[in-house]
């Protein structure tokens, strides 16, 4: 398998992005991920979607390290500081969970509290009806487990529709376009950061064409073998999903239905943010994860 590694002085003076570095190996990639908090303390696990990367948590991670909690930010293989596979067929979805599951192993992460958002919940429902040992509790925003028996919906079928024609899939504008409010220039240049041209962008282009929107999908029956689980999940279960997605909205009424665990939860919802919440109402999600976790 042909990786790329994005140059180091590509992730130099990001702005409010002052955390360090960590990389462990998964088979044939690098993985990056930032490892703030003490090292015996609380494990909340941030998982990010498509096509951002660990950027995306810099204004959760303070809040929850003042918590006292241990904030560990993955970036996916394809995103952010990790390796970037050149071909778009060494991109799966059963390999994404398997490298991050990996990342997880390697660290050394038990007790977990994941939070997830976009693929980061494709990514990590999966892991969690599949490791249910291994998690204490689950905050999940603007996500889903999809199987592929339901109708995806026209908002995705759109992004998946512009994700393959667009020429330069632009991601730092993605993402704005993602989010309530307007990113400053240098913000987007952040999220432009990890791809120095198109040759790194085989992962954000081939990631829309893997969520299961048919019943045949390849990924479908492991999701539903982890659907299984999921009906049985009786650990503490959060949904925060914000209030102005169009391509997630009402999958939070569905999983508290579904999971055990999200029963007797606050039914919030956060105001003013976009696909992308934690850039909107960074510190506000946070602060309910923090609760979250004293809470149960």
């Amino acid at each position: 398998m042909d990786v790329l590694r994005t140059p180091d002085e590509r992730f130099t003076d990001l702005p409010d992005f002052p955390f360090e570095p960590h990389y462990v190996q998964v088979g044939e990639v690098r993985m990056h991920y930032l490892d703030e908090g003490p090292a015996d303390a609380p494990v909340v696990l941030l998982l990010h979607g498509e096509p951002s990367w660990s950027y995306l948590y810099r204004w959760m991670i303070p809040v929850l390290v003042d918590a006292g909690l241990r904030a560990v930010a993955i970036d996916l293989v394809g995103f952010g500081r990790s390796d970037k596979p050149t071909r778009r067929e060494d991109y799966t979805y059963a390999a994404h969970v398997d490298w991050t599951w990996g990342a997880i192993d390697a660290i050394g992460l038990t007790d977990i509290t994941l939070v997830c958002q976009d693929w980061g919940g494709l990514i990590g429902l999966r892991l969690v009806g599949e490791h249910p040992d291994r998690f204490a509790r689950v905050v999940a925003a603007n996500t889903m487990l999809p199987t592929g028996d339901h109708h995806p919906g026209e908002a995705f079928l759109a992004w998946q529709n512009f994700s393959q024609q667009t020429p330069d899939f632009p991601v730092g504008q993605i993402v704005n376009a993602g989010c309530a409010s307007t990113l400053a220039p240098e913000v987007i240049a952040a999220y432009d950061a990890p791809f120095p041209d198109d040759s790194y962008k085989a992962g954000v282009r081939q990631f829309p064409l893997l969520v299961p929107i048919s019943p045949e999908d390849p990924a479908a029956p492991a999701n539903r073998a982890a659907w299984e689980l999921l009906r049985r999940f009786g650990k503490p279960f959060l949904c925060a999903f914000s209030d102005s997605d169009p391509i997630t909205r009402g999958g939070d009424a569905v999983l508290r239905k579904l999971i055990p665990g999200a029963q007797g939860q606050p039914e919030l919802t956060i105001a003013d943010g976009g696909h992308f919440l934690q850039e909107d109402k960074g510190a506000e999600l946070a602060r309910v994860v923090v609760d979250f976790v004293a809470a149960n």
